[in-house]
């Protein structure tokens, strides 16, 4: 199944959810909850088609053929 991520063409599982995407993208596990399974700090937030989605419903959110995906990351900085 193809999604854009970011402005770009990407081709997932078709079985995918956000956990898997933000998992392959950071290349760090992630817990069912959405937190990093390392306990360390994720600083990711998802857009799904235009709407923030909770990092609680990550695991539960399938993607879908034609997905617009916005992978944010917080960075420091002034």
């Amino acid at each position: 199944m193809n999604i854009t991520l970011n402005g770009n063409s990407r081709a997932v599982g078709a079985k995918a959810t956000v956990t898997t995407l933000v998992s392959q993208v950071t290349g760090r596990a992630l817990a069912s909850n959405g937190h990093a399974a390392d306990g360390q700090r994720l600083g990711v937030a998802i857009a799904r088609n235009s709407e923030l989605v909770p990092r609680s419903h990550w695991h539960s959110t399938a993607l879908a053929e034609g997905d617009e995906i916005e992978l944010l990351t917080a960075i420091q900085g002034g």
